[in-house]
């Protein structure tokens, strides 16, 4: 029963998580496949390799370092941060080798970064809570640290990964063979470094100064949530500004009416227009590609054939105009 909680306490929180990251993406919602199969990679795959090669590599470690408090250290702030954002970044790396395409922005990147890595925070936190929590302290300690992990903490890990998703997103809307390799290892990077800052705060300060070291931890967490929500916001109004530049044609052009191009470019009023009919959403959705597409033919040309995903999608649209009034 116990062990049941647990996972209720952990999964149920992420799959809310996880819903506020699907909503965020306004405009353009990425293939539910894919993002099914990020959330899974992380709870499985993710999960379990991070628990064989930190335990590996700290068995390695500990024939090195004699000293107690630097091996967690170690542990803890250098090796489960690599390890563990290496594993997370794997899922979002072949989702953008499979299907490239569906990096359209770096809102893209942010949300396959943050969907695989909330699967993988709800198998940690089963594991904290029945296992450090239960077991150490029975349900009293279940739920200080579900408190502490699941609600104060809960977008710690969908943070870090965000940042590796939005380089690969950079790197896919860069020209030039350097911006496509500096853009994900500094994604990695500050994924890395957020991580490893946040672990070996949570041991040095932790247990050394109590309360006010968690509320500093948790300060300096806050901090790069804000950013990160930042980076969002900016993306989604990036975004807009596509739809208004590269929709205006097609309202001129009498592929869609004025009224839809006003709707299509409007954050507020497509939140309700896509509540009408599965029709109304697909025709929403639809505008978001084209201008997208619009977009990266005008920054890059050709690519992987826009000019043609351009005449599809303005087919499609002049198809569903007339459904959705």
């Amino acid at each position: 029963m116990a062990f049941l909680i647990a996972v209720l306490l952990s999964f149920i929180p992420a799959f809310f998580y996880a819903t506020i990251v699907y909503w965020l993406d306004r405009f353009e919602k990425e293939p539910m496949r894919l993002l099914v199969g990020a959330f899974l990679w992380g709870a499985l795959v993710a999960t379990i390799g991070a628990i064989i090669w930190t335990s590996a590599l700290e068995v390695g470690v500990a024939m090195l370092i004699a000293d107690e408090l630097m091996l967690e250290f170690t542990g803890t702030a250098l090796l489960a941060p690599i390890v563990e954002e290496v594993l997370k970044g794997i899922a979002v790396g072949l989702i953008f080798l499979i299907a490239p395409y569906e990096f359209d922005s770096v809102l893209d990147g942010m949300v396959y970064g943050a969907i695989t890595a909330l699967g993988f925070a709800a198998t940690e936190n089963v594991l904290y809570l029945y296992f450090l929590g239960y077991q150490d302290g029975g349900y009293e300690s279940m739920f200080a640290l579900f408190i502490l992990r699941v609600i104060l903490g809960g977008w710690g890990h969908a943070v870090y990964t965000a940042f590796f998703g939005m380089g690969l997103a950079l790197a896919r809307l860069r020209r030039g063979t350097f911006s496509r390799i500096f853009f994900p290892l500094l994604g990695l990077f500050i994924a890395i470094f957020l991580h490893a800052l946040h672990n070996g705060m949570a041991v040095l300060l932790g247990e050394a100064l109590g309360l006010a070291g968690l509320a500093l931890i948790l300060m300096v967490d806050w901090i790069g949530w804000l950013v990160a929500l930042g980076v969002v916001i900016w993306a989604l109004m990036r975004e807009r500004r596509w739809l208004k530049t590269y929709l205006r044609e097609e309202a001129a052009r009498g592929t869609i009416s004025v009224a839809q191009y006003e709707t299509a470019s409007s954050l507020r009023k497509q939140i309700f227009a896509r509540w009408r009919s599965r029709e109304a959403r697909l025709f929403y959705q639809t505008c978001a590609e084209l201008a997208q597409k619009k977009h990266q033919l005008a920054k890059m040309g050709e690519e992987r054939g826009n000019s043609a995903m351009i005449l599809q999608l303005r087919n499609r649209l002049a198809d569903l105009s007339p459904q959705v009034g």
